[in-house]
């Protein structure tokens, strides 16, 4: 191996070495779920008067009296609603950072879903996204949302958006090191449920590979050359025929790092502003680039 790679290398696991110290402070923190942003003053329904707002900001699933239907959406003020969603065996404090730039950066509506250490199928976790998508756009009188998931998170809301119909509510998916082809780390860590669905050519990523006409959410995947924890690196590179996809490399840093690092945060300001329209059957082939070494 050159000797710039290994310092590189070197380089990327100190960094990751003293990230992981950091979060495991600061994770304490986020095991509680975080209390809800107020609805602005002008969410209103069509007759006037505020969506109703589900009491529970835990993990637990909305009594069906609490669900928000379509018919309750109107356009809200703002920007676009954002969702930050954590990865295995994480919580929400691993976005403080990246939550910070967020809001600092004009987005007035961003929120955090922990979903239960406990869960065994990622299509549950899809499911109770779901749920809380609905419940902001009811909150905050937007139809669509964003939603930036690190690791399985992004995994979890692709098979939303895919497969749960969440493409007609969520404008731009933003992905930090998702395993979308399968990733082979740590072969003993196969007794948890959760790491087999992200093993290659599992039945989740199986139907994820599945045909995905007319799906409307813009993808925006990153990928570190130096994840240790996607094997190979490349499997958090997003290729669907049927996806506007734009994939960015990213040089220098590890796994995470990605949710941490202040220019992949920018990265992922540049992804959410630029989230219109794109015109159907397109897909957004260039790769993209960002060094941080």
């Amino acid at each position: 191996m050159e000797l710039t790679k290994v310092t590189a290398l070197m380089k990327a696991t100190a960094l990751e070495v003293a990230i992981l110290a950091g979060h495991l402070v600061l994770y304490p923190s986020g095991i509680v779920a975080e209390r809800l942003s107020p609805a602005p003053t002008s969410a209103r329904t069509p007759s006037g008067t505020s969506p109703k707002t589900s009491s529970k900001t835990s993990a637990e699933d909305p009594d069906p009296a609490d669900t928000p239907t379509p018919t309750t959406i109107t356009q809200g003020s703002g920007s676009r609603p954002v969702i930050l969603l954590h990865g295995f065996v994480d919580n929400r404090s691993v976005f403080v950072l990246l939550r910070r730039s967020l809001t600092r950066n004009g987005r007035d509506c961003v929120e955090s879903l922990n979903y239960s250490p406990l869960t065994c199928d990622l299509r549950a976790a899809a499911e109770l996204l779901g749920r809380r998508v609905d419940e902001i756009r009811a909150r905050t009188g937007h139809a669509e949302v964003d939603v930036v998931g690190h690791s399985l998170g992004g995994l979890i809301a692709r098979y939303y958006v895919q497969r749960l119909g969440g493409d007609s509510r969520v404008r731009t998916l933003v992905m930090l090191g998702t395993p979308h082809a399968g990733t082979t780390v740590a072969p003993l860590a196969d007794a948890h449920p959760l790491v087999r669905q992200m093993r290659p050519g599992s039945e989740v990523l199986r139907e994820l590979a599945g045909p995905a006409p007319g799906c409307r959410t813009r993808f925006v995947s990153f990928w570190s050359d130096l994840d240790q924890v996607m094997v190979p690196v490349e499997t958090a590179c997003l290729d669907h025929p049927d996806l506007l996809v734009h994939n960015v490399r990213v040089s220098g840093i590890g796994h995470l790092a990605l949710p941490v690092h202040p220019t992949v945060a920018a990265g992922v300001r540049e992804a959410l502003d630029a989230g219109g329209p794109v015109a159907s059957g397109t897909r957004e082939e260039g790769p993209g680039s960002t060094s941080v070494a």
